[in-house]
């Protein structure tokens, strides 16, 4: 190993930590800064340190298997590894987080059993009450991409809302579409905001659409909040080129080749 990222052979602890599936590279700094990585038993102090196959890379003392490990060989000779990429409708009443420390439901409950062995982890947020597409991946690097700021793709929900006495729908929307200051003081990009038709079933209220280009904690509920808005229901159909489609709550498919390289093609990979 190395610790100049310029010499030839390996990677860096960061990338070789995500693609592992272990975290982000974000969160991998992390874990080397505060000293709880070591590479053949002495403590990693630089994200930048290289490693490869034949280097033991611990976290808290349980051994990472990298990708360079986990290695399988093709029909030429020449070692490939596949990430699994995964779409799943998170039902609500479940937490979109690897584990849970009160024991509620974890969208790593509902992948398939072909895929359990993989040490997949979710990219991104849906609150415990809300539904609809989340992915899930042990490919460090991808996931990295989609959830940095800079490449952050738009997302579109459905949300049904019941507007207050006082509250005006329009006025609402208009807000949206300009940008909002929430209570707290964080000022908002435009989101683009519609009101959908109605549908056969779906209960009292009005369905919109909102369309997010940042992504900000729990940001549509906070606009409803002040808008005077109660969201009876909130479900993310799409993110980027991916679309939720007929999948059913609890239901997971793979990806196919198609939308693993839009995804690359939609943050620069």
């Amino acid at each position: 190993m190395s610790e100049n990222p310029g010499e030839a052979g390996g990677v860096r602890l960061n990338k070789a930590l995500a693609d592992a599936g272990l975290c982000s590279r974000r969160k991998a700094d992390e874990l080397i800064f505060a000293g709880r990585v070591t590479v053949n038993g002495m403590a990693a102090d630089s994200p930048g340190l290289r490693v490869g196959a034949s280097d033991l890379v611990e976290v808290d003392g349980r051994p990472v298997r990298l990708r360079a490990q986990g290695a399988a060989v093709g029909k030429a000779g020449e070692a490939h590894w596949t990430p699994c990429w995964l779409m799943l409708h998170k039902p609500v009443g479940v937490v979109s987080t690897a584990s849970d420390p009160e024991g509620r439901r974890t969208v790593l409950d509902f992948v398939p059993p072909a895929w359990k062995g993989r040490r997949l982890f979710p990219v991104g947020r849906l609150d415990y009450f809300s539904e609809g597409l989340i992915l899930l991946t042990d490919d460090g690097e991808l996931a990295h991409r989609l959830s940095h700021p800079r490449w952050h793709l738009p997302r579109r929900y459905e949300v049904l809302v019941r507007p207050e006495a006082e509250a005006s729908l329009p006025d609402a929307l208009r807000c949206m579409g300009q940008g909002m200051v929430l209570q707290e003081g964080e000022r908002l990009a435009p989101v683009e905001a519609v009101e959908l038709p109605a549908r056969p079933g779906m209960g009292k209220g009005v369905l919109l659409g909102l369309t997010l280009h940042q992504g900000l904690n729990r940001q549509i509920r906070r606009m409803c909040r002040d808008l005077g808005l109660t969201v009876l229901r909130l479900r993310r159909v799409s993110q980027g080129p991916l679309n939720l489609g007929g999948l059913r709550a609890g239901e997971s498919r793979a990806l196919n080749e198609r939308e693993v390289a839009a995804l690359r093609r939609a943050v620069g990979l």
